[in-house]
């Protein structure tokens, strides 16, 4: 995006608060408008009505790990948004680097959710928003399918409709 809007390109973001750590408002939307690239900061749960009421070219997400054959996790959240993109079918990017990928790993389903503390949900900025004693289920990290990926884009080229042999031809076996 830096680089499209470097080169003139209007550039409009929907940037995602990425609750519970808030890093799409701290990070993503900071970069973006000190950047000069035109950004609107919604809540994560805003994500379906907006793509159902604005134009919403693509969604673009990163990754912390990817699997041998195309399933990606990142921030929780990410998966509900591929949800979200295929039913309004808005093609749905995932931009990471090749050291992302973990071919040892087959699929999704073999990579480790961390899940953190509860004071990330009942607290914001050392306020308690919640009741205390409350249970809370607090995944860091979710893995979206790659069926529900259009393409995965790296430093390498860039995978449509990831699957084993499209990557293994892209990123070889030396991740």
């Amino acid at each position: 995006m830096f680089a499209a809007a470097g080169k003139g390109k209007k550039i409009s973001v929907y940037a995602d608060e990425t609750r519970p750590l808030l890093q799409g408002s701290r990070l993503t939307a900071w970069e973006l408008k000190n950047a000069g690239i035109d950004v609107t900061l919604i809540c994560d749960n805003m994500a379906a009505h907006t793509m159902k009421t604005k134009t919403i070219d693509f969604v673009l997400v990163g990754a912390d790990r990817i699997a041998a054959n195309g399933d990606a996790a990142n921030k929780i959240g990410t998966y509900s948004l591929s949800i979200i993109a295929k039913e309004h079918n808005v093609p749905f990017y995932v931009a990471a680097p090749a050291s992302t990928f973990d071919l040892d790993i087959v699929s999704g389903d073999e990579i480790p959710i961390e899940e953190r503390h509860s004071d990330e949900v009942t607290s914001i900025a050392g306020h308690k928003i919640a009741p205390d004693d409350i249970k809370v289920f607090n995944p860091a990290f979710d893995v979206t399918p790659a069926s529900n990926i259009r393409a995965i884009i790296t430093e390498r080229g860039v995978i449509t409709d990831p699957n084993m042999e499209k990557i293994k031809n892209v990123i070889g076996n030396e991740t």
